[in-house]
């Protein structure tokens, strides 16, 4: 019987959610705060743990990173508010099996338990498994590359045509949830190396420490907790592609370390003196101002050419509502498959109300949209009621910012730059005035972002 460890500081939900699980056969402890969790989880074996996001004296990200770390077998699942959709995103990419909305929807809670507990069994367990960037691209997520239509699109699969089939480094640039990811994956299946693996790295998810033994591996005994040997991620895409994805990441020490890979194309594994030969071709991506941050000296200049030998821009899905619709059938298509759904598309109502959204959150945002409406959807066609709330306030909220008055102008760029997510240009397209004018307008009302 599956052993689960929830962590949720509302005690009257929390017991909810343990009678529900308990009804559905799993064995469930509770804890009310992250130094209890933590205590139990030390003295205790689980099999899953679900935490909500917000602990009362603790931060649940710090909290998912300490369990990742010392037990990183264990899958967490995350409880969040459709409002934390962001960090809850951050937090899959920080190790987070999945996440569940509240208000819950108790199908989907036992699917993605299930489907959590399966695949933690089912992981390797050989001496030195494949990273598990690695077996993450060999089980394929069925996540493919859209190509769109809009003129956006078009400039974007140009470039992929063009620089897919050379060997040169490419470095993606895009706000977060805009798919860098897929549009490495798209370049590498362009590529000569298109039947070799695709290795992806989070760089924002490994902390320093330990850098350089996910990306070289090590042998057994090179430091405390090394108790087999393990492969890094550069081995593992030898003869393929690596995409080391939020790659600003990365320490100065780390970049040093990354640029001396790539210069002597060989690594070392962490307590080995043995040398070996690695052939790989380079992506990597960001949604910094990598360039400010070489200014800055945060970043190093020979790296950052050493990655910039072709930049790609990936445009936000506001800059692609001509291809909408088009994200959104394949998202459909995708969320059928996985959940064993048969919904057949989008009411009218919910089509408009698509077109109205902003999408901050992007690609992402719209994908996860589309999946958990596709499970509520019980009829052919996805309903306004199964949609969060959010989509729609923000369709009856959005100021008009062609009425502008002097009287309110620091308020109104204010709330541009809520709806834009700090993004300059957006706001400025929003309020009707060129990029410098704002910049003028943020230095006299003092607006420091």
């Amino acid at each position: 019987m599956p052993n689960i460890l929830i962590i949720e500081d509302d005690v009257a939900f929390c017991k909810v959610l343990e009678k529900f699980l308990m009804k559905n056969g799993h064995e469930v402890s509770t804890s009310f705060s992250a130094t209890e969790a933590k205590t139990k989880i030390a003295e205790n074996t689980f099999d899953l743990i679900i935490t909500d996001l917000r602990l009362p004296n603790y931060d649940g990200l710090d909290l998912l990173s300490e369990i990742k770390q010392d037990f990183p077998a264990i899958p967490v699942v995350l409880m969040t508010g459709y409002a934390e959709i962001n960090t809850a995103v951050k937090a899959m990419k920080k190790g987070a099996f999945d996440y569940i909305s509240k208000p819950f929807n108790p199908d989907e809670v036992l699917l993605i338990i299930n489907k959590a507990l399966k695949e933690a069994r089912e992981k390797p367990s050989k001496k030195e498994a494949v990273p598990a960037a690695a077996r993450q691209q060999i089980s394929d997520t069925g996540e493919r590359f859209v190509a769109g239509a809009s003129v956006a699109s078009r400039k974007l699969n140009q470039y992929i045509d063009l620089v897919g089939p050379t060997d040169m480094s490419v470095l993606i640039i895009g706000d977060s949830g805009t798919g860098k990811e897929v549009v490495a994956k798209a370049i590498h299946n362009k590529s000569t190396r298109k039947d070799q693996n695709f290795i992806a790295v989070d760089c924002g998810a490994i902390p320093r420490e330990i850098a350089a033994s996910e990306f070289f591996g090590h042998v057994k005994g090179s430091f405390t907790g090394a108790v087999n040997d393990k492969m890094g991620h550069f081995e593992a895409a030898n003869g393929g592609t690596i995409f080391l994805d939020e790659v600003g990441n990365l320490s100065y020490e780390n970049q040093i370390q990354l640029l001396r890979a790539l210069q002597e194309r060989k690594i070392k594994r962490i307590g080995s003196s043995k040398e070996i030969k690695v052939d790989i071709r380079l992506i990597t991506a960001t949604n910094e101002d990598l360039q400010a941050a070489v200014r800055k000296g945060d970043f190093r200049e020979d790296l950052y050419h050493r990655l910039n030998e072709f930049s790609i821009n990936v445009p936000s899905l506001s800059e692609r509502k001509d291809d909408l619709m088009l994200f959104a059938d394949h998202f459909l298509d995708l969320a059928n498959s996985q959940l064993g759904k048969h919904v057949l598309g989008f009411s009218s109502e919910v089509s408009e109300a698509f077109e109205n959204y902003s999408w901050p959150g992007n690609i992402r945002e719209l994908q996860n949209v589309i999946k958990r409406a596709t499970l509520l959807t019980t009829s052919e066609h996805i309903q306004k009621d199964a949609l969060p709330q959010e989509i729609f306030k923000a369709e009856n909220q959005r100021m008009d910012y062609s009425f502008f008055k002097t009287e309110n102008e620091k308020e109104l760029i204010l709330n541009a730059l809520r709806e834009t997510n700090n993004n300059k240009s957006k706001a400025a397209e929003l309020l009707k005035m060129n990029r410098k004018t704002l910049y003028n307008k943020l230095k006299l009302y003092k607006i420091d972002l």
